[in-house]
C-alpha cells in the first residue's frame, strides 16, 4: 500500500507522520513543489511559529473561522487544541501559553517546531521529495491514483492521495481540481493590513491603542484589540481580524472601502461622551490637549481633537454641546478610506479555496474522486489571526490520516 502526499507543509507532515505512525506497513511519500519543505512555518508568528491558541473564552467558533466554523467545530471534538499542546510536548517540543492564549514553543524558534516535524517523519519512515510539482491527480486502473509532475518528472500511481498544497491566492493549481468536479470557492488573499491615504494619522507612526475596536462601514463586521499606526496605515490584532471577516468583501471592491475606528474600544457613543461630559465639569480650567481620556497617547488625542475641529488650547469649560457630539463621534467612529492592503510581514493565509461541499465533513475524501483526500490551507477553511490556522491544519491533517488508514483495511 502507497499514498502520496501533496505539499510539504504543516498539513501535509503531520498526515504523513499520523499515516505511518497509524499503518507503519504503508510507504508515505510528501511531495513538495518548493526547494525546502515548511517554509512558512519558518515565518509564521514573526519566527516564533504560533503552533496554537489554548481557545479559552471563545464563545462561538464563527468569530476565529470565518469560514469553516461548522466543520471545525466537529472536528475539534477529534483532534483540538489540547492534542496539539500534548503531541508537540510528547515529541520533544516544551510549549508555553501566552497571556493572549496563544501557544508558542517554549524556545520561541519555529526551528524547534520544524525540527520536530521532520524528526518525526524522518522516525515513522517517510519520504520526502521536492522540487517536485504536481500538474494533477486522476484515476488510473485498479482504483489508484495518477499523479501527473509534468515534464520534470514521470507520474506515478498511488493507493491513496492527499493533497495538502497549502493557500493559493491566485488560485493557482485549482485547475484540475475544477475539471474534476470540484466546487472551488474563488480564493483571495486574508490577514493583511490596511494602506489609508491620511498624512495625519500616519504621522503617528508607532503609536498603540491598546483597546481598539475597527469596523467596515455599513456592515456587521468589527473586531476588538489592539491597533497599531503604522507609516502605511494602520495594522495590529484588531486590523489583521477585521482583514480576515472582510477578506472577500474587500477583494471585490478592490481594497477600497471606508475603515470606522473606535480609539475606546467597545464603549458606545453613550458613554464615551458622559465620561466626556465628567471629565470636562471636572476639570473647567484645564486645555482640551492636557487631558488624556481612555488612555490615549497625546498626540493621538490632539489629533482626533483636530479632526473633531476643536482646539487643543481650547478650555474644557468652553466646550458646547456641538463640540462634545463631535468629539465623541470620532472617538467610536472615526472614518478613513482604506485605499489598499499590505501583507502582513512574510505570512498571509488565504480566504477560499476547496469547497466543503465537495468533501465528505467526516472523512475529508472527495466526493468527486475516491482516494482523494485534503487537510490544511487547501480547503475553504481560515481563520484570524492567533494559532487558530494552524490548529485546522493539524486537525483536519489527523482526521484526514485517519480516515486513509481506515480505508486501506477495505483496498
Amino acid at each position: 500500500m502507497d499514498a502520496a502526499i501533496i505539499g510539504g507543509g504543516a498539513a501535509g507532515f503531520f498526515l504523513a507522520i499520523r499515516l505511518r505512525r497509524l499503518r507503519p506497513d504503508m510507504s508515505v511519500t510528501i511531495f513538495e513543489r518548493a526547494p525546502k519543505v515548511l517554509a512558512k512555518v519558518k515565518v509564521s508568528g514573526g519566527g516564533r511559529c504560533n503552533v496554537t491558541n489554548s481557545f479559552a473564552g471563545i464563545k462561538d467558533l464563527v468569530h476565529v473561522y470565518p469560514r469553516g466554523h461548522r466543520l471545525m467545530k466537529r472536528l475539534l471534538r477529534e483532534f483540538g487544541p489540547q492534542d496539539t499542546f500534548r503531541w508537540f510536548e510528547d515529541n520533544g517540543v516544551p510549549l508555553v501559553t501566552q497571556e493572549d492564549e496563544c501557544v508558542f514553543p517554549r524556545s520561541q524558534n519555529s526551528e524547534s517546531i520544524i525540527l520536530c516535524l521532520r524528526r518525526a517523519a524522518a522516525d515513522a519512515g517517510v519520504e520526502v521529495l521536492t522540487a517536485h510539482a504536481v500538474r494533477g491527480v486522476k484515476e488510473s486502473t485498479g482504483g489508484r491514483l495518477e499523479v501527473d509532475f509534468g515534464d520534470a518528472h514521470a507520474a506515478r500511481t498511488f493507493d491513496l492521495v492527499a493533497l495538502t498544497s497549502g493557500g493559493a491566492p491566485h488560485g493557482e493549481g485549482h485547475d484540475w481540481l475544477a475539471a474534476t468536479g470540484h466546487k472551488i470557492a474563488p480564493p483571495c488573499p486574508s490577514l493583511f493590513t490596511f494602506n489609508l491615504n491620511d498624512k495625519g494619522l500616519t504621522a503617528l507612526t508607532g503609536i498603540v491603542v491598546k483597546e481598539a475596536s475597527a469596523a467596515i462601514a455599513g456592515t456587521k463586521m468589527r473586531a476588538s484589540g489592539p491597533l497599531l499606526i503604522t507609516h502605511w496605515g494602520v495594522s495590529g490584532p484588531a486590523i489583521l481580524k477585521l482583514s480576515s471577516y472582510a477578506a472577500r468583501r474587500l477583494h471585490e471592491r478592490g481594497y477600497k472601502d471606508r475603515l470606522l475606528i473606535s480609539w475606546c474600544g467597545d464603549s458606545n457613543a453613550e458613554n464615551v461622551a458622559k465620561h466626556l461630559r465628567e471629565l470636562l465639569a471636572a476639570t473647567p480650567r484645564k486645555q482640551l490637549g492636557t487631558l488624556r481620556p481612555f488612555g490615549l497617547q497625546g498626540r493621538l488625542w490632539n489629533h482626533l481633537l483636530q479632526r473633531a475641529g476643536l482646539s487643543p488650547e481650547k478650555p474644557c469649560a468652553e466646550t458646547d454641546n456641538k463640540g462634545l457630539h463631535r468629539l465623541t463621534s470620532t472617538l467610536t467612529a472615526d472614518n478613513y478610506d482604506i485605499a489598499g492592503r499590505c501583507t502582513y510581514r512574510d505570512e498571509f493565509v488565504t480566504c477560499g479555496g476547496v469547497s466543503l461541499d465537495s468533501v465528505s465533513t467526516q472523512t475529508l475524501e472527495s466526493r468527486h474522486l475516491p482516494g482523494l483526500y485534503f487537510a490544511g490551507e487547501v480547503l475553504d477553511i481560515d481563520a484570524v489571526t492567533g494559532g487558530f490556522n494552524f490548529q485546522a491544519a493539524w486537525t483536519t491533517a489527523c482526521v484526514a490520516a485517519q480516515a486513509m488508514a481506515q480505508r486501506t483495511e477495505s483496498i
